[in-house]
């Protein structure tokens, strides 16, 4: 899960990442005087949406540059520099909360793992991130201009889209009841006329790794010509997101 994020691209072109977790909160339903994990809390914004109905949240992330920049916008609130794979809490907490983060683990067993040691017996875990089939156009488009340009398929992996049996199965092979999960389709709105350049610049980075950088601009350019047609509506880029929301409990 290691990533170097530009944070201010985030912030200035990305907002729905946070702005579209509002559901996720309602499913945590979150009470005053939980305690709660928010696991891969970005810039904070939804750290401190949780903790605006009374709980007391702390914030982690695995990007140093994420986490001081939350630290900055709520300093009244406690963030630190973690791994999903391999945090660990002072003592369990009430509920573990995780927006957009858990398809950047593909040790998706190790995040599990960590999430069921961290919560209290009763305790609940309430996530979405992207599931089978998100950004399928996009990544059709990324490799057909790679090969367009005389570049081999790219070797990254960097996600982790289960499907919704997948993930529920290792859920429950933790131990945990899963008491809700589904996968839906969410066009979500990019800003701006770049808004899916931005998007490529933002997220996929390491399918360019091998790419010299000088390139990158081109490519990303190629890659959004060839999607105009499909995901580009009334003056409005679209990303074609499906996406995974879970709530599971850990039994008393």
């Amino acid at each position: 899960m290691e990533n170097t994020w530009n944070t201010d691209l985030y912030q200035q072109q990305h907002s729905f990442v946070w702005q579209l977790g509002q559901d996720v909160i309602a499913l945590l339903a979150p009470q005053p005087g939980e305690r709660i994990l928010d696991l891969g809390c970005g810039t904070g914004q939804l750290t401190a949406a949780i903790a605006a109905q009374g709980a007391t949240v702390t914030g982690i992330d695995a990007d140093a540059a994420m986490v001081a920049q939350a630290q900055q916008q709520y300093p009244e609130l406690d963030f630190a520099v973690a791994d999903a794979r391999t945090f660990t809490l002072p003592e369990p907490v009430d509920a573990v909360f995780s927006n957009a983060t858990l398809h950047w683990v593909n040790e998706a067993e190790g995040a599990i793992a960590q999430i069921w040691t961290a919560l209290k017996p009763g305790g609940r875990f309430a996530a979405e991130f992207g599931g089978q089939g998100n950004m399928a156009q996009v990544l059709a488009a990324l490799a057909e201009t790679r090969a367009d340009l005389g570049y081999g398929p790219s070797q990254a992996t960097p996600w982790y889209f289960p499907s919704v049996g997948e993930y529920a199965t290792l859920l429950e092979q933790q131990g945990f009841e899963v008491r809700f999960a589904t996968l839906f389709d969410r066009p979500t709105p990019l800003t701006g006329e770049t808004g899916l350049v931005d998007w490529l610049q933002m997220f996929a980075g390491r399918f360019l790794a091998d790419i010299p950088a000088e390139a990158h601009p081109d490519l990303r350019q190629k890659i959004q010509a060839k999607l105009r047609s499909r995901l580009y509506q009334n003056g409005q880029w679209f990303a074609d997101y499906r996406r995974i929301r879970v709530l599971a409990v850990k039994p008393d």
